[in-house]
């Protein structure tokens, strides 16, 4: 039934965030990461907002069962009535958001502590509530579509079925696809052992995962955290990045094989349900369930594979800017500006994104403002808090952020992005009648994808000097080059390993980990060397649990683009479009609601667009950068030794330690350590 999608589009909206990265118009003093746990209140979830306690959830639990679920029975046989349709489609109303604001507090629960048992415990009982919804509800969509067409669009007239229209019209739309009473049944009863290699994954990388340890700036044994890793990476110690980068990847290949067993299971599974309904692939069976045409995403890998060089390009210029004789991948996200780092506390970054928000108008700002104060976000990192970011919730609630915020820019824009899916899913719930106010999952990151390009349009626009506008060209750059080149590289590698258990070729670690390396080659160019212990990075996505999820990121941010450029050029109706399309939820087709915001994703023309914007902001980067090389004296890298002297070091290389601290931008000539790299002049 429509609610059973709603529940599954729901549960598969609670994404990770993409690491992406953005930029801020001014710099912030260093300030110490705290957790949630040191945090105040305003910056943590209140989940009284959904039930006051466990004894309350528990209420809900026994309404569902003893209730609820047993008045199903008295409709099988009878929807040919549709006095007797009109009266299930209230009950199955009534229990699906019941059983939704269950399920949605206890994984919330659990995601702030993933050993919490209490937490545990409500998932394993909701997990077994949806298995019974489903299997209690399993007779209707079969029995809706033993009646003759002409029936059920009778039906469709009745005005207290408008809002259900929709549900009845694309259950006529994949009539083929339905199973009889009985098989359904089956389908259903399989739901809750479907879910566990998801189930595993996170426990095997989340709970049970290894704890790693690298010594930090300061000589200090660290955990390597997610949050200590996302600084490590972009620091300006070559040594540093690449033993972050190895400690973290260690982890994977110590479970390699546990991953791609689990991994096989996913895969395994969706073919499984492809199959019994009847589709020819699991691509096929994945797209069709929002209408999505396969042209669609074959049109995105096209055009992403026919331009790759832009892609190529933009490796050979840092590459070239480092001056490394080789590039690796812990070279990839350090800034190409002298020392710039920024940092933005969650307060600033809030600010900030409120400010470059205005174009979408006053009552969205105030909207977003008011998200922030009211704890919409937990902000910050925990011990056994899930990591990354999602936003969720449920029709009678407000939306639910996760964060893990750490005070780099990254998280900014994490933010913005998260937010703008709470705006979507906000606006939904307050435009549309329960059974039509989930928004596909095919839109849902249009919303948080235009947030992230006001953004950096802002930051870009406001840029104070040549240096502070070639990071934050770099970081647009490094943003598209995560949604769309990486999200379309993850597609394939998605669609080939569907392939490979479709036609009977078999799943190995080699396999998985040798078909990633040919990706990275073929995606990263010939500028980009490939490390070996690289080939385990497919094990750490997420999103391969969720069933060709990824591609809609890249055809997100094609049409984000092309929305922000008309509110950009003050197009008519823009802003106006905007807004309906944030409140249209699934009151029509996702491929029609996106046209009616100004956006045709039936042709490659947004694609195109936004891979060209690509190119143009490489070919900036590179102009930035000779710019910049060319206002500089000749120059070479110093990578500093234990033990050495600033004055030392200049006296070597013939000039004075105080022309070393200008070249450098050294906030303080005492405070250099083994394996900084300074830029010296040519001997």
């Amino acid at each position: 039934m429509h609610k059973t999608k709603r529940l599954k589009k729901s549960i598969v909206s609670m994404l990770l965030v993409l690491v992406l990265v953005v930029g801020q118009t001014v710099a912030f003093a260093d300030t110490e990461l705290i957790t949630r746990s040191e945090a105040s209140e305003m910056y943590k979830w209140d989940l009284t907002d959904i039930y006051e306690s466990k004894e309350a959830f528990m209420k809900d639990v026994k309404v569902l069962e003893d209730e609820l679920f047993p008045k199903y029975e008295k409709y099988v046989g009878k929807l040919d009535n549709v006095d007797t349709l009109v009266e299930l489609f209230a009950l199955d109303q009534e229990a699906s958001r019941t059983l939704f604001n269950a399920y949605v507090y206890a994984n919330l629960s659990v995601d702030l502590d993933q050993t919490n048992n209490d937490a545990i415990e409500m998932t394993s009982i909701t997990s077994g509530l949806y298995g019974q919804y489903l299997s209690a509800q399993s007779f209707v969509e079969p029995e809706i579509l033993e009646l003759d067409e002409t029936v059920i669009r009778t039906f469709m007239e009745d005005e207290r079925l408008a809002d259900m229209n929709m549900y009845l019209s694309g259950l006529l739309n994949q009539k083929e696809h339905i199973l009889s009473q009985e098989e359904e049944k089956i389908l259903s009863l399989a739901a809750e052992m479907a879910g566990s290699p998801r189930n595993v994954f996170d426990k095997v990388t989340i709970a049970d995962k290894e704890q790693v340890f690298i010594i930090n700036k300061d000589g200090e044994e660290v955990e390597l955290t997610p949050g200590v890793f996302s600084q490590a990476i972009e620091d300006t110690d070559r040594d540093y990045r690449a033993n972050a980068a190895e400690v973290r990847y260690s982890v994977y290949e110590k479970i390699n094989n546990t991953l791609a067993a689990t991994y096989e299971a996913e895969i395994k599974k969706n073919v499984f349900f492809s199959k019994a309904r009847g589709f020819d692939s699991s691509i096929e069976a994945s797209l069709n369930a929002e209408s999505i045409p396969q042209s669609v995403y074959d049109n995105l890998v096209k055009s992403v594979n026919g331009n790759l060089d832009y892609l190529h390009k933009y490796y050979a210029v840092r590459k070239k800017a480092l001056a490394y004789d080789d590039l690796y991948y812990y070279d990839a996200y350090v800034p190409l500006t002298d020392d710039y780092r920024m940092e933005i506390t969650y307060d600033d970054a809030a600010t900030m994104i409120a400010t470059a928000l205005k174009p979408l108008g006053e009552k969205y700002v105030t909207d977003f403002n008011s998200g922030i104060a009211n704890q919409w976000v937990d902000a910050y990192e925990d011990d056994n808090k899930y990591t990354g970011g999602y936003q969720w919730g449920t029709y009678d609630t407000h939306p639910f952020i996760l964060m893990n915020y750490d005070n780099t820019l990254n998280s900014a824009l994490t933010l913005a992005h998260e937010m703008g899916h709470a705006m979507n899913s906000k606006y939904s719930n307050d435009t549309q009648p329960y059974p039509m106010a989930d928004y596909s999952i095919f839109t849902a990151e249009v919303a948080s994808t235009v947030n992230e390009m006001l953004v950096m349009d802002y930051l870009i626009e406001n840029a104070k000097t040549d240096e502070e506008k070639l990071f934050l060209v770099n970081q647009q750059i490094e943003n598209i080059r995560g949604t769309v080149f990486v999200q379309v590289m993850f597609s394939e590698f998605e669609k080939r390993t569907h392939e490979m258990v479709e036609s009977g070729e078999p799943i190995s670690p080699d396999a998985l980990n040798t078909l990633w390396m040919e990706l990275l080659t073929k995606y990263y160019g010939s500028s980009y060397t490939t490390l070996e212990y690289q080939k385990y990075g497919w094990s750490r996505i997420p999103h391969f649990y969720m069933n060709f999820y990824v591609y809609k990121y890249a055809t997100s941010m094609s049409a984000a683009y092309s929305i922000v450029n008309r509110i950009k050029a003050g197009e008519e109706n823009a802003v106006e479009d905007y807004l309906t399309f944030l409140g249209a939820g699934g009151s029509d087709e996702p491929i029609n609601i996106l046209k009616a915001a100004g956006v045709d994703m039936n042709n490659s023309e947004p694609v195109d667009s936004i891979l060209i914007y690509f190119g143009e902001l490489v070919d900036e980067l590179e102009t930035l950068l000779d710019e910049k090389a060319a206002s500089q004296p000749n120059t070479t890298v110093y990578v500093v030794q234990s033990g050495d002297m600033l004055w030392e070091i200049a006296e070597n290389y013939g000039t004075t330690w105080e022309n070393l601290v200008e070249i450098n931008n050294l906030l303080n000539a005492n405070l250099i350590y083994g394996g900084l790299e300074l830029q010296v002049p040519v001997k």
